[in-house]
């Protein structure tokens, strides 16, 4: 038996740890690192504890340079990052977060001994971590990211001018993350995209919404998804019903009469077929499975004696079957 693959940690603990100086007044009273930075905890030998990035580490091999910006999470987790590259892929410099140019240098952030400047942010690590892979192009599939914490990150990257289109496509580790998730939380990744206005991430991810209830969403998911995209998903499920009931409307072929069985007795296999489909109809689902069809369909053989109804019965079925499969799935 494999063993289940553990997600990766978010952050390790490393000791021990001195609060970074802040720089030499030039006039005002500088922002204390010490107001910013929670109080380490201390382990059972009274060393203090700081909890430190596994990726994004003072000593990571990510870039060539030397990481020069300290951000950290709202539950205490510190990053080391560039702070050009931060900057490049911003549109609004991380909600006037991260100053730059001279700007940067008069800003009242307060900044390590060493220059680095050290930025409080508010999301969670989990959360801090996924938009930073995103930034420096990295996967951060091995640390198994949750859909809300997926779906936060997202948020996260709208508000501090990442766009997420620019991010999630196809070819981008972030969009398989979210599509993976599709198939046990269809409505959270379809909230997701279609939130975003991610219409290339949102088509493949409503496939898994066929059998969703749509009267169940809650004008909080409504609100969410907007009209555009909810519309597309209630079309996407009235679609297919509609093409459905098209589909059973239609009874067997009639055979050309027998001396066994003229068009008057293959009438009862007409009826039979109507009151089945009746029957389908009243329980008439988007996510309908061609073995249900058949289920309703195909012991209407058994009450018939003729072997040419027979058999048209059971080419109707497939045919019914065969269109049912090509019915578009998606918005």
């Amino acid at each position: 038996m494999c063993s289940q693959k553990m997600p990766a940690p978010y952050y390790e603990r490393a000791t021990p740890f001195e609060l970074p100086t802040p720089p030499a007044s030039h006039g005002g009273s500088p922002v204390q690192i010490q107001d910013i930075i929670p109080e380490p905890v201390e382990d059972d030998l009274g060393n203090r504890i700081v909890s430190i990035s596994t990726t994004f580490h003072p000593t990571a091999d990510i870039l060539p340079m030397r990481p020069d910006t300290i951000v950290f999470s709202s539950d205490g987790v510190f990053f080391y990052v560039h702070a050009s590259v931060m900057l490049a892929t911003s549109t609004n410099n991380w909600d006037g977060r991260m100053p730059s140019g001279e700007s940067r240098s008069r800003a009242s952030e307060p900044c390590t001994s060493e220059g680095s400047m050290v930025v409080p942010f508010p999301e969670p690590a989990p959360v801090l971590n996924v938009v930073l892979h995103v930034v420096y192009g990295l996967s951060c599939e091995s640390y198994k990211p949750t859909i809300d914490v997926l779906s936060a990150a997202v948020d996260a990257m709208a508000a501090y001018g990442i766009p997420p289109k620019d991010h999630i496509a196809p070819s981008t580790p972030l969009y398989a993350l979210i599509l993976a998730q599709a198939p046990t939380k269809p409505i959270a990744a379809y909230v997701l995209a279609a939130s975003h206005d991610l219409y290339s991430l949102a088509v493949p991810v409503s496939s898994h919404l066929l059998s969703f209830p749509l009267p169940s969403l809650t004008d909080e998911l409504t609100e969410k998804i907007g009209p555009l995209y909810l519309k597309r998903l209630f079309f996407l499920h009235l679609g297919r019903k509609e093409a459905l009931r098209q589909l059973i409307s239609a009874p067997p072929h009639p055979h050309p009469p027998t001396q066994e069985c003229d068009f008057t007795e293959q009438k009862s296999l007409t009826r039979a077929w109507t009151l089945a489909s009746a029957y389908l109809a009243w329980d008439m689902r988007p996510d309908l499975r061609g073995s249900e069809i058949e289920a309703t369909y195909l012991p209407l053989g058994e009450r018939l004696s003729c072997d040419l109804c027979k058999q048209s019965l059971v080419e109707r079925v497939k045919h019914v079957i065969v269109q049912w499969s090509m019915v578009k799935r998606s918005i």
